[in-house]
């Protein structure tokens, strides 16, 4: 019996094959057989650092939040951050503004 490989996205152990996909069903990603190297993108800090969901990082410089007068001070922390595939890399709470998306340029991990 052959085994499948684990999720390249979640790392779940419990994948299932699809017809030619392997499926997720913790995170439901779908892939085919050779196409692990082009799912996975490497998000880094301003430092070169690499990022991973549930990282805690710091802001580098005051931002500006759009639609609004207040500014994101430099030295923020923000906890528990999600990497998404988007023009701003990381999705974020931050405590005082809420739900915000940010771009990886911008922070250093702790």
């Amino acid at each position: 019996m052959a085994t499948l490989p684990d999720c390249p996205k979640c790392y779940s152990v419990y994948t299932y094959e699809d017809r030619d996909l392997f499926v997720c069903p913790e995170c439901a990603h779908e892939w085919s057989e050779g196409a692990e190297s082009q799912d996975t993108r490497i998000y880094k800090d301003a430092h070169g650092n690499i990022l991973a969901d549930g990282d805690t990082i710091t802001v580098i410089k005051d931002l500006k939040v759009k639609g609004s007068s207040s500014v994101i001070k430099m030295g923020t922390r923000v906890k528990n951050i999600r990497l998404v595939d988007e023009d701003h890399d990381i999705d974020c709470k931050i405590d005082g503004f809420g739900a915000m998306k940010l771009k990886s340029e911008f922070v250093k991990k702790i």
